[in-house]
């Protein structure tokens, strides 16, 4: 064996050490989630984004602005197009008509509308259980950062875990709250918020976002679009308890529960009802004052959601349709 083979070999034993984590969708090992599986039982219901730059290099060309934040609600579309870009370094914080709790394996997945298994725009993912403190998941990135990555070259989502977007368009990337259990001041059976972080792939260290060990993450750079960044399809829970009212001061009663065609929401306030089935579609919405009676005749669902808001606080409580 010559020198120049010698090199290439050891060059290929480190390339395939260096691809530590799970294939693309449909390999072997691959923890890919499509978004028909019927492990998903809730969907996000509320969703807030702050954008960021077309191309934080080149600030002048303005914010990223494809697609509107309702397109991240509900059930993963995997159509490439009916998502939110959300620019460089942009975010989504989304909110839910349940709890995500730790369950056994992931308790939710997120989608992304990469077209190919190795064009990766990937995010950070944190989460809360109070709205106020966020706690990010340990992410890593092995991608080499010799060469940075564009829209005409590509990643492998071997080297990367715990980043949302590893997967292509239609599959959901896990994540597992296991994995943030040691946080004393994080709930992880109490989750209500999920954030997604747009990574910058820059491997400049003027503009480079670090993995949770201090690697620069290499990703597709720049993305000067309208579709600049990560762009977010879905959240899907796939571990969930239904949220439960606490707060007596803000009680409401909804009778008779079970029923089978009527139910009276009955409270001391004015406010918005809106009435979900367990993957968060709304089915029906009203402003009522006090008091509403809401028909359940039209809706099949066996177990439903009523979400009240009132100024800025939120409840939900459970009907069962026999």
């Amino acid at each position: 064996m010559n020198n120049i083979s010698f090199i290439f070999l050891i060059l290929l034993q480190f390339k395939l050490a260096a691809q530590s984590f799970a294939p693309a969708a449909g390999l072997p090992g691959s923890t890919a989630i499509h978004k028909d599986s019927s492990v998903f039982v809730l969907w996000a219901d509320g969703v807030d984004v702050i954008r960021g730059f077309r191309d934080v290099s080149e600030e002048f060309q303005g914010y990223a602005s494809f697609g509107v934040p309702e397109n991240a609600l509900g059930i993963a579309e995997g159509d490439g197009t009916t998502i939110v870009s959300l620019g460089d370094s942009g975010s989504a914080t989304l909110t839910f008509p349940g709890l995500i709790i730790n369950g056994p394996g992931p308790d939710f997945a997120i989608f992304e509308n990469g077209f190919t298994d190795n064009y990766m725009e990937l995010g950070h993912v944190e989460v809360s259980s109070n709205g106020l403190d966020f706690y990010r998941f340990p992410s890593v990135s092995e991608t080499p950062i010799d060469v940075q990555i564009t829209n005409f070259t590509f990643g492998d989502c071997r080297y990367v875990n715990n980043l949302a977007g590893k997967y292509r368009q239609g599959f959901g990337t896990p994540f597992d709250l296991e994995d943030l259990a040691h946080n004393i001041n994080l709930d992880v059976n109490h989750i209500t918020h999920v954030r997604i972080i747009d990574v910058v792939g820059s491997i400049n260290p003027l503009y480079a976002t670090y993995d949770g060990l201090g690697n620069i993450i290499n990703d597709p750079f720049s993305t000067p679009w309208e579709s600049s960044g990560f762009d977010l399809d879905a959240v899907g829970v796939i571990h969930s308890q239904p949220l439960e009212l606490v707060d007596e001061e803000f009680d409401f009663s909804l009778y008779p529960n079970p029923s089978n065609d009527f139910v009276r929401l009955s409270s001391d306030f004015s406010g918005e009802l809106m009435l979900l089935d367990l993957s968060g579609r709304v089915l029906f919405s009203s402003i009522f004052n006090g008091d509403l009676l809401v028909d359940l005749t039209s809706f099949d669902a066996q177990v439903l959601l009523f979400k009240v808001q009132s100024n800025d606080r939120t409840f939900v409580k459970r009907v069962i349709k026999n």
